[in-house]
């Protein structure tokens, strides 16, 4: 929407003008879509809207409500386009369409009723129906409902943009051939498409939470969205445990936002934030969630990760956290959900209890499957780092660089290099 923006008049930020039609996006198409069926007379008539926002709100000033503005737009253009398609009588002049006020806004809300809170949850259910193969359904979802960049989708997924634009287009044609239902899912269809729903929520909270520096506030608003799509999904899923446990991990990661860089966008470890900057309220909502969730007994990863950030939000301080804890939980979760970034991470868990060569030895094997991943030269660097062993760690920290994806990455590499010259330097004296 960004390139969108910057047609903007002069009489309006365009900065604000993109944040409105980003942010209004999941509920407008998705309402778009409840209209019209079909995905992409919804886009189009939300992309239709767009436009006519780009040249309305710098000379009228912005709606009221943006969202209600865009929905009531754009339903009026798609229904413009097949009135003309029909020879019937068009819609009124652009100036008297772009001329919208508080009564057309009341207007939208009428229209959604009883529907607007849970269009997007609708739209959810669509992008991630079974006859999609999982990683269409999250992909395509990812850039309907949250309108990411195939490029940001791509990197989500550690794949090429060429094939991602792929796979979205195919989920796309699919579900316009109308092999996939618009209608909003019964219980059990629901159920059976809530592991999917609930990866694409976390995806999109782990594109908002990877963002540093100065993309900071720009994608902020992702991990804002994920939460209150989570909250969504639990008001659907109250007796479930694992929507439980995905609500608390985004609270529990996201209350750390405020500390987790410094005032010049360096990155600040865990260990070393300042943990009265955390958002304690989050906090205390996330662990009553975890703690409702275990009560069921049937844990699954994502309340097994919350738990794993609940004992670093129990601790008030760095040197308190239980790494005994955190490693045997870090064990459960290779269990439900195995994979080289989970063991990873259970790395750095017994680095703290049993030492960094016992570490070290456990990530070697990750190497051939990691290879292409920047925390797993950082973490490897670190540990050769305590164990004395310069020149290995500097070449483990030239590979996480190369391989950094942001500026904050790389420069929280760079200060460990620097360490490392100064006592080449302090040696050599």
């Amino acid at each position: 929407m960004s390139e969108m923006a910057s047609m903007g008049g002069a009489g309006m930020d365009g900065a604000w003008i993109d944040a409105a039609l980003t942010a209004a996006r999941p509920q407008a198409v998705a309402a778009l879509l409840r209209y019209f069926r079909d995905l992409d007379t919804a886009e189009e008539a939300f992309q239709d809207a767009c436009l006519r926002a780009l040249k309305a709100w710098p000379k009228n000033g912005p709606p009221r409500d943006p969202t209600a503005w865009l929905i009531l737009v754009g339903r009026n253009a798609a229904l413009d386009g097949v009135r003309k398609r029909s020879k019937s009588a068009p819609l009124p002049s652009e100036e008297l369409i772009s001329d919208l006020d508080d009564a057309e806004a009341a207007l939208a809300d009428r229209l959604d009723g009883e529907h607007y809170r849970d269009d997007v949850l609708r739209l959810l259910f669509i992008c991630c129906h079974p006859d999609l193969p999982a990683t269409q359904q999250v992909a395509v979802a990812l850039r309907i409902v949250s309108g990411l960049s195939v490029r940001q989708i791509a990197r989500a997924f550690l794949v090429s943009e060429a094939a991602m634009e792929q796979r979205i287009t195919r989920a796309k044609a699919r579900i316009g051939a109308g092999d996939v239902p618009f209608d909003t899912p019964g219980p059990l269809e629901r159920a059976e498409r809530l592991s999917a729903v609930a990866a694409m929520v976390y995806l999109i909270f782990n594109e908002g939470y990877s963002a540093s520096g100065e993309a900071v506030q720009a994608k902020g608003s992702l991990c804002d969205e994920a939460i209150r799509l989570a909250r969504l999904l639990l008001r659907l899923f109250q007796g479930e445990p694992e929507v439980m446990g995905l609500t608390a991990l985004l609270l529990l990661q996201h209350a750390r936002a405020p500390a987790r860089f410094d005032a010049a966008g360096a990155v600040v470890l865990l260990e070393d934030q300042d943990r009265g900057l955390w958002n304690r309220r989050m906090i205390t909502e996330g662990l009553a969630l975890i703690d409702k969730a275990v009560r069921h007994r049937r844990p699954g990863p994502y309340l097994v990760q919350a738990a794993i950030a609940a004992e670093h939000a129990r601790a008030e301080r760095a040197q308190d956290t239980s790494w005994a804890r955190i490693d045997l939980l870090y064990g459960d979760l290779e269990q439900l959900a195995p994979s080289p970034v989970v063991s990873l991470n259970r790395a750095v868990a017994v680095s703290k209890v049993a030492g960094p060569e016992a570490a070290l030895a456990m990530i070697e094997p990750l190497a051939s499957r990691l290879s292409g991943y920047f925390h797993f030269f950082g973490l490897k660097g670190g540990l050769l780092l305590q164990l004395g062993r310069r020149e290995e760690a500097r070449a483990a920290f030239d590979q996480a660089i190369a391989l950094a994806n942001t500026t904050a990455e790389a420069a929280h590499i760079r200060l460990h290099l620097d360490r490392l010259m100064q006592d080449g330097a302090a040696a050599e004296k």
